[in-house]
């Protein structure tokens, strides 16, 4: 009974650990039940009929990576070109990704090449270096929509690396050689251009500013000359005012003098003599002598005569 017990203990247990299944996080388990898909297993505990169903594939649900096969693939132009991809895609359906294809990664880097070599086909040697991201693009498209039956989503494809034969890529660095030299020649004939052209725009402002400053300095000189000479005018005019203010200052004090010694004929005929006689010592060789002066000498010599005749 013992031995009963046990054997019966012991399938219990074998019973038990194979009904219960443990999926980890980000898988999932195909369950099929008599060869039939039954469900998909999601993370976490899950349990079956032992005996009677059975995990048919584990599928993982993380973004893939899966390098395609480098390809030879002829261009437009007739040049044999080798080119590496690598494919980003991730399985949204897992029952799909099981039993729609045999082998999921095989058929997404067969469509991947096809889809390569049509691409490129189309394209010239120069165009498929300068367009990879339409490439990525175009292929992106296509294998996601051929492998959307298969429960497959493709994210991203990315061309690694396009490889041409030795000779052209010979030929490609001597042409970027000349092209490289011929733009340094292009941006030094510009580089040179600018700094004459800056060297103009600096003379010519530099000749502007010379030319106004001139013009200012010309300005600002007549201007001082024109306030110098109303100033000197001015200074004249007020010595000239002075002077004459000074002289009739001069006669009025003479005249108020003369008022108050109040003098008689023969004195002012008197000084009209001393008068002609401080012009008649003059370089003049003729000298006019007033009628009034002299009928003032002639009251004078009267006057001599009775002087003489008193005596």
């Amino acid at each position: 009974m013992e031995v009963f017990f046990v054997i019966v203990l012991i399938i219990l247990l074998v019973i038990t650990s194979c009904s219960i299944k443990v999926v980890r996080q980000s898988e999932v388990r195909i369950i099929e039940r008599f060869g039939k898909y039954h469900k998909t297993a999601q993370a976490g505990l899950n349990f079956i009929f032992p005996f009677i169903d059975h995990v048919r594939a584990i599928v993982s649900l993380k973004q893939q990576t899966m390098d395609v096969t480098p390809q030879s693939v002829i261009t437009k132009d007739n040049v044999t070109i080798t080119i590496d991809t690598v494919v980003f895609y991730q399985i949204t359906e897992p029952e799909k990704a099981v039993y729609e294809i045999e082998s999921l990664q095989k058929g997404i880097a067969y469509i991947a090449i096809t889809t390569i070599r049509d691409i490129v086909g189309k394209m010239d040697l120069d165009a498929t270096f300068s367009s990879r991201d339409m490439i990525n693009n175009q292929l992106r498209d296509i294998l996601d929509e051929a492998t959307d039956k298969w429960g497959c989503k493709v994210d991203r494809v990315e061309i690694k690396d396009i490889k041409p034969p030795v000779d052209i890529r010979d030929a490609m660095e001597k042409q970027m050689n000349a092209e490289r030299n011929k733009r340094a020649i292009i941006l030094e004939a510009e580089g040179k251009r600018q700094a004459d052209i800056t060297l103009a725009e600096g003379k010519k402002q530099a000749t502007i500013l010379e030319a106004e400053a001139e013009r200012e300095s010309s300005i600002r000189r007549a201007q001082g000359i024109r306030e110098s000479k109303i100033l000197e005018a001015e200074g004249n005019a007020e010595a000239i005012k002075k002077v004459a203010e000074a002289k009739a200052q001069e006669v009025n004090l003479v005249y108020s003098a003369i008022m108050q010694a109040k003098p008689d004929q023969n004195l002012v005929a008197l000084k009209s003599l001393e008068a002609l006689e401080k012009v008649a010592d003059g370089k003049s060789n003729k000298v006019f002598i007033p009628f009034d002066a002299t009928k003032a000498m002639g009251a004078l010599g009267a006057a001599a005569d009775v002087v003489r005749n008193d005596k």
